[in-house]
């Protein structure tokens, strides 16, 4: 199986990754079942990545019925280490203007029906995450937003919905009142599971419209969104490649041991099929014992 070092998923807006060399497809199987497409693996500034649709060519899949678990594993094994992920988000603040990226540092959950964990089934680990992106990814995608003359922000809070539909007027306000900074659907639950994974994962939030909180705004309608999305495709390639080509090639964040001591369950608690499933994330750690 052809490796990755970098992992690169595109949301909505962002279906494919210019500028890859080398080009190969590669589907990927996984315990948890099928990712979201098969992987586009190729050469990027000098670098090994591998890039996902997150919804699928042609857009298939809604934000609830994402395999993320399926997605990040299979990253997992495709050798990845980094995974840069770009999402489109609404504004909850009047600073951050469609058009511009924002670069999330925290978030706050409003899901209800989807699976962030590859735990279970007779093993139980609790990771940190109070900070749930890596500041050493974060850090270089601003960086290359700056590179690039794209508007951004280096911090702010990204509130993950259900969906798919936008929120109402109450909801909007209420996300406000707490202080966040944009709305989307999907970047949690990968950031949850990349820490699992023990891969480092920030993310370029771009922002296609102010939500229906805005007064004087029209209400969200998806033409207005896939305008804006389209503006921001060309420059969210141009940052990713930027990104891509900055990243250090030596990992020294605490990111690739999060699971070191996050494991609670005795090892010869865990059945050999457990065992077998997560052995990508904890084989190494069993092996100690």
């Amino acid at each position: 199986m052809q490796q990755a070092e970098i992992g690169i998923i595109g949301g909505s807006g962002l279906y494919a990754m210019p500028g890859l060399t080398g080009v190969h497809e590669q589907r990927v199987s996984t315990p948890f079942g099928d990712p979201s497409d098969a992987f586009v693996l190729g050469d990027l500034e000098g670098r090994k990545v591998a890039f996902l649709a997150r919804h699928g060519r042609g857009h298939r899949i809604l934000p609830s019925e994402l395999n993320f678990r399926a997605n990040v594993f299979a990253l997992k094994k495709l050798g990845v280490e980094r995974i840069l992920s770009v999402s489109a988000v609404g504004s909850l603040k009047e600073e951050h203007k469609p058009g511009d990226f924002v670069i999330p540092d925290q978030f706050i959950d409003r899901t209800f029906h989807r699976i962030s964990t590859f735990f279970g089934d007779g093993v139980v680990a609790h990771v940190a995450f109070g900070d749930p992106v890596c500041a050493t990814v974060a850090k270089i995608i601003f960086a290359a937003c700056k590179f690039r003359s794209v508007e951004a922000k280096p911090k702010g809070t990204y509130v993950c919905m259900e969906g798919p539909q936008f929120s109402t007027r109450a909801e909007s306000n209420l996300y406000r009142s707490w202080g966040a900074d944009v709305i989307g659907m999907t970047n949690l639950q990968e950031a949850k599971l990349a820490r699992e994974a023990e891969i480092c994962y920030a993310t370029a939030a771009m922002v296609t419209d102010y939500d229906c909180w805005h007064q004087g705004h029209d209400d969200v309608t998806i033409d207005q969104i896939v305008k804006v999305m389209n503006q921001n495709a060309a420059n969210a390639c141009n940052v990713i490649k930027a990104a891509v080509a900055a990243m250090p090639r030596e990992r020294k964040c605490a990111c690739s041991t999060a699971l070191q001591y996050a494991l609670l369950t005795s090892p010869d608690a865990i059945s050999p099929a457990t065992r077998e499933k997560l052995d990508l994330l904890i084989g190494k750690y069993l092996k100690k014992t």
